[in-house]
């Protein structure tokens, strides 16, 4: 998926400024798609140059106008093909797993700390999808069709997440094991 995707399903969500974007990207958006703000600025241009999105000017008080962008009609088309047409499934591609194959040549004990690290960040992320969850989809709201799959991908990120907290817990107590023996 290429970044221009992401956004144009964030911006037929509902209009924006680059700033605004930004910030659904790392609050929503995030559960399945990074981006800096840099990033975004620089394919919001490229999108606005090839005519995938309309630009409105807004005056605000004290401040510069602030662009909003909106998905115009040869945005609609690209995504309407790009999401008609099949994609791979995707292959893992995981650092600290190769890091825990490779602490069999050396002290595994030397890296619990960083494993540890992981677990933390994955535990903020679990955290933080949680209380998305709470928050944008309350127990016994009536869900539009748009907001259901918003949440399927929102509890997709929670299981990951989960799932990824399991094995590191697993990850730890074999490198404690092996490194005592």
């Amino acid at each position: 998926m290429a970044l221009e995707h992401a956004i144009l399903v964030s911006l037929l969500e509902q209009p924006g400024s680059g700033y605004e974007l930004a910030r659904r990207f790392e609050r929503s958006i995030g559960y399945f798609w990074t981006a800096t703000h840099q990033q975004i600025y620089r394919v919001l241009k490229r999108m606005e140059n090839d005519g995938w999105v309309a630009v409105r000017e807004v005056a605000q008080d004290a401040r510069p106008d602030k662009k909003v962008y909106s998905v115009a009609g040869p945005g609609r088309a690209a995504l309407t093909e790009w999401l008609r047409r099949p994609v791979e499934p995707e292959s893992v591609r995981h650092d600290l797993a190769v890091k825990v194959r490779g602490a069999a040549f050396d002290d595994p004990t030397d890296l619990i700390a960083e494993v540890e690290r992981h677990r933390a960040a994955h535990a903020e992320r679990l955290a933080r999808y949680l209380a998305g969850e709470r928050r944008d989809f309350p127990e016994g709201a009536e869900l539009d069709a748009g907001q259901q799959l918003q949440h399927v991908v929102l509890r997709g990120g929670i299981e990951y997440e989960r799932m990824t907290l399991a094995w590191l817990d697993d990850v730890l107590a074999t490198l404690r094991r092996v490194g005592a023996g």
